[in-house]
Order: C-alpha cells, then sequence, then structure tokens
C-alpha cells in the first residue's frame, strides 16, 4: 500500500498544512490499512469511498489527541464492521481465505 496517495487527503482531514507530520500521519494510513486487511476487509481499491472514509477516520483517531475520540471511535468501528460484511469489500466475497 503506498500510503503517499492518500497522504495530502489525510492532511486536509486533519487540517494540516504542514510537512512536519507527514511520517507520523503515513504510518497512520499504513496502520489503517493494515488493520483492514487483518479483520478481512478486501483493501485492492484502496481510494474506494467507503474503505478511503474509514482510513481517513482512523487517522483522525490516532493523531493527536482529539477532543472527539470516542465519535471517531464509534465511527471507525461502524465503518469497519460495514466494510468486513459488504460484499465487494470483503476477502470471503471473491472466493480468497
Amino acid at each position: 500500500m503506498d500510503a503517499t496517495n492518500i497522504l495530502p487527503k489525510a492532511k486536509t482531514a486533519l487540517r494540516i498544512v504542514t510537512d512536519a507530520f507527514d511520517e507520523e500521519i503515513t504510518d497512520l494510513i499504513e496502520a489503517a490499512y493494515s488493520t483492514l486487511e487483518t479483520r478481512g476487509v478486501n483493501i485492492e481499491t484502496p481510494e474506494a469511498p467507503m474503505i478511503l472514509r474509514a482510513v481517513l477516520t482512523y487517522v483522525r483517531m490516532y493523531f493527536g489527541q482529539p477532543d472527539d475520540y470516542d465519535r471517531l471511535r464509534a465511527a471507525w468501528e461502524t465503518q469497519l464492521g460495514q466494510l468486513m460484511t459488504t460484499t465487494g469489500f470483503t476477502r470471503w466475497s471473491d472466493g480468497q481465505e
């Protein structure tokens, strides 16, 4: 997964214009995709709107100390659940295990 394509979108979601946090944000993007993949989500289309929204939520949830962590965590769990049960986003939907 090449997080550099998602980095500008993540920085926009975080309302960040500086490059000072690029490495940390990139690590969070990669962690989000890794978490999705380990939970059975097919990330072959990493910029699909549902996947991208979940990744950006994950980044916002873990970057710094957000005041709305609980709301972001609930959103992440909801998005993850949707991806894990939606045909086309699950590995089981295409016969893979």
